[in-house]
């Protein structure tokens, strides 16, 4: 006897919809749970809605420089003014480019408008120090005479990278030594020689303390507040160097090869970035390594040929110079030979780092200078009226959908409901966690696309509803309707997003600024929409095609059959023929 054939389960049908609803349920509980634990429980807000400052900056050639205005010297000029804005204490500052020669510069409310203007409005701030003494960080030094982890050097006509992680350990010359020449560095203009011997490097793993402190209370101050200074608090890296005259000793902060913050004492500046012709990372053939060629203006190779003069007969760490750009140590490099009009820097650079620090010293050399566009000054209060605005506009829009489905669709409108509900969840949360991970920003723009979202998801819900009505209509009984007009509906629902993110994508790639903030929120709420449908409406759909209110089509569950119009089911009658006694009769 064969065995009975198993029910084929019906086109686009779901036997088990309850996994599809644990699923999100799993995400929206995890990604909510990850927006309390990271302490942002709510979207950044633009500087339109936040107040703040809105700068518009224009780069401008030197003389003889006019292909300086380039993508890459742009976007150079981008990080440094970022760092420079930050460095006010500001950490949602925005800084982009738009087009090819404007800076746009975006400041929260918090911050002096002065001195923003004075900060990013201004060219690199680039100069070349003596270094008196470091230290790591991590292990605070009781005294400015400290030595730290060892640099390396090298010979001929080259200064080498203070970004080379060397762990060799020689003693170094006496901490006496080295007190008395940090004590008279600080009191000269510039380093004065103390001790003559081999250009070898010779340094000491751990700090010592000097064996005869400053006498000068500037100087002393100046090496207290070396000893105290902690480069891992960002706060304290942004005050080191703030406010210093270019002759003035000082203290900075900088990383090392490994990415490690290291403290710095440096004497005056004796070559400023102004005197740097030109800089540019290249691949050294011979040697197979990446360096970064430095050639300097006429004066500029005197001031530099007499520092390095000095600094040749140092013993390390003073036979080094800082490179030092807007207050951090960006490079130090150590001297073993006199340097005149060019110079190359040598270490452990990889083809971006070589490259990174050329830009950097040319930008200091002053490529580009800004002129500024535009200053406009955007208040809170008016920030917090259009975002009350913006508000009450989507509330008007999502009561007048709420409405709509509760007339039109009855019982429906429940699963409508749940749904943009759990869109909405999705939404928020996302935006929340994008603020601090890609620095996303919530502006006018942004909330006009999520009020335009609402009729997306919204015409996605209806599209399916009424092809489960047409499937009723046509005389089926609620279950196969369901699972019936799915894929009908989930080809229309699908085209129509794929059409409405097409048109994100397109608007987020060929605009800037604001534009881009209601095209990345379109496209987002798309895509979550496609999500919420598949994953939350259709599961849902089928458990409640299994109750009574929805299955029996209650008269107020919105598929009432009679109230649809639904045709009688269609059933085959048989043609019943008299029998036939003879042929004749037949």
């Amino acid at each position: 006897m064969a065995a009975p054939k198993k029910g084929r389960r019906p086109a686009g049908g779901q036997s088990r919809p309850g996994r599809a609803l644990a699923l999100i349920l799993i995400a929206m509980v995890a990604l909510t749970g990850g927006m309390f634990w990271s302490g942002h429980t709510t979207p950044r807000l633009g500087i339109d809605l936040a107040g703040g400052t809105s700068i518009t900056l224009k780069a401008k050639a030197e003389p003889g420089k006019e292909d300086a205005v380039n993508e890459t010297n742009m976007n150079t000029a981008v990080g440094i003014i970022d760092r420079r804005v930050n460095g006010l204490g500001v950490s949602e500052a925005e800084v982009q480019t738009q087009g090819k020669e404007n800076i746009i510069v975006n400041i929260p409310r918090g911050v002096n408008e002065k001195q923003a203007r004075e900060q990013v409005g201004t060219t690199a701030q680039l100069y070349f120090r003596p270094v008196l003494t470091y230290a790591p960080s991590q292990q605070p030094a009781p005294d400015a005479s400290s030595s730290a982890s060892p640099k390396p050097s090298a010979s001929g006509a080259t200064a080498d990278s203070g970004k080379k992680d060397d762990k060799s350990a020689t003693p170094s010359s006496s901490a006496s030594t080295q007190g008395r020449a940090v004590s008279e560095a600080l009191k000269a203009p510039s380093p004065t020689p103390t001790a003559s011997g081999s250009a070898t490097p010779k340094s000491s793993d751990s700090p010592k303390p000097s064996a005869t402190p400053s006498a000068d209370p500037a100087a002393s101050a100046l090496e207290q507040k070396f000893a105290a200074l902690n480069c891992l608090d960002p706060k304290q890296r942004a005050a080191a160097g703030q406010g210093v005259k270019p002759e003035d000793s000082t203290v900075a902060c900088g990383k090392n090869a490994i990415g490690q913050w290291e403290k710095y004492l440096l004497g005056p500046a004796e070559v400023d970035g102004k005197d740097v012709d030109n800089a540019k990372g290249v691949l050294d053939q011979q040697r197979g390594m990446w360096i970064v060629n430095m050639e300097f203006t006429e004066a500029g190779a005197k001031k530099f040929s007499q520092i390095t003069s000095k600094l040749s007969q140092q013993q390390e760490p003073q036979n080094q110079f800082a490179i030092v750009l807007d207050g951090e140590v960006v490079s130090a490099p150590s001297v073993r030979t006199t340097l005149s009009a060019n110079a190359e820097i040598s270490g452990s650079f990889t083809q971006q780092s070589a490259q990174d620090l050329g830009n950097i010293l040319s930008y200091g050399a002053l490529p580009l200078s800004f002129d500024t566009q535009s200053v406009d000054t955007v208040t809170a209060a008016l920030g917090g009226e259009q975002l009350q605005a913006g508000l009450i506009a989507g509330a008007i829009g999502l009561a007048l959908v709420v409405l709509y489905l509760v007339i039109y669709y009855r019982g429906l409108s429940f699963v409508a409901l749940l749904s943009l509900l759990a869109s909405a969840i999705l939404t928020y949360v996302i935006m929340s966690l994008l603020g601090p991970a890609i620095g996303f920003a919530l502006n006018l723009p942004a909330v006009c696309g999520a009020i335009v979202a609402i009729g997306i998801t919204a015409d996605s819900f209806i599209v399916y509803f009424e092809r489960i009505r047409d499937e009723i209509r046509e005389g089926r009984t609620l279950r196969p309707a369901v699972e019936r007009a799915w894929p009908r509906a989930r080809r229309t629902i699908l085209v129509s997003d794929f059409v409405s993110f097409l048109a994100a994508a397109v608007l987020f790639v060929v605009t800037v600024g604001k534009v881009q903030g209601f095209a990345f929120t379109l496209g987002l709420t798309t895509l979550l929409d496609v999500v919420v449908v598949f994953l939350f409406t259709k599961p849902l759909m089928t458990l409640l095609a299994r109750t009574k209110f929805y299955g029996e089509g209650h008269a107020w569950s919105g598929l009432d059959p009679k109230r649809l119009g639904a045709k009688p089911p269609l059933r085959r009658s048989r043609r019943v023929s008299a029998p036939v006694d003879s042929p004749k009769e037949a």
